[in-house]
């Protein structure tokens, strides 16, 4: 079993090049997407579903960290309602869930490394983005994830219920909890 992993602000960390690919690593292979037309579409999917949070919103993004300061995890998020913010514009499902937007307005990307996965670890990453949150007065916090998606047991042990659906054939879950 791994040892002790604490939970550190991002803007806490120092970002040298491995850390930074060790965030990468977990993100490319805890997405769906796995191939990439060129090195150009890689860049544009991580750019949107991890990027702009770092560099628009890192005071709401946090790290789990091994004792060897590896990162084995990673929490990302916005507290501004992303159908509002035109940085978000990209996203086309967030017009269509504006109304529950509005009430639950942060949102997040938590994912942790396969050999840290049930051990609470995205749980305590959850609670400090959603006690920063609560001290930004964001007044809900939401996440968008596929029907029939195993994370979404995960969110729902973290207090999230299923709010509405969107996309084609309603394939979109909003899931969401009150702050």
């Amino acid at each position: 079993m791994p040892g002790p992993v604490s939970i550190r602000r991002y803007l806490d960390v120092n970002l040298t090049p491995e850390r930074v690919n060790e965030i990468d690593a977990i993100f490319f292979e805890s997405s769906n997407t796995k191939t990439f037309e060129d090195n150009a579409a890689r860049a544009a999917f991580r750019e949107r579903w991890l990027g702009r949070y770092l560099v628009h919103d890192p005071n709401f993004a946090f790290l789990a960290q091994a004792a060897d300061g590896k990162v084995v995890g990673y929490l990302v998020g916005a507290i501004d309602d992303p159908a509002q913010a035109a940085r978000f514009g990209d996203i086309s499902y967030f017009a269509e869930l504006a109304e529950q937007t509005k009430r639950y307005p942060a949102h997040l990307h938590v994912n942790v490394s396969p050999a840290f996965r049930n051990q609470g670890i995205g749980g305590r990453l959850m609670d400090r983005f959603v006690a920063a949150a609560k001290a930004a007065a964001a007044p809900g916090v939401h996440v968008v994830t596929s029907d029939g998606a195993t994370n979404i047991s995960f969110y729902n042990r973290n207090g999230f219920s299923e709010i509405a659906r969107a996309g084609k054939s309603g394939r979109l879950v909003f899931l969401a909890r009150s702050l």
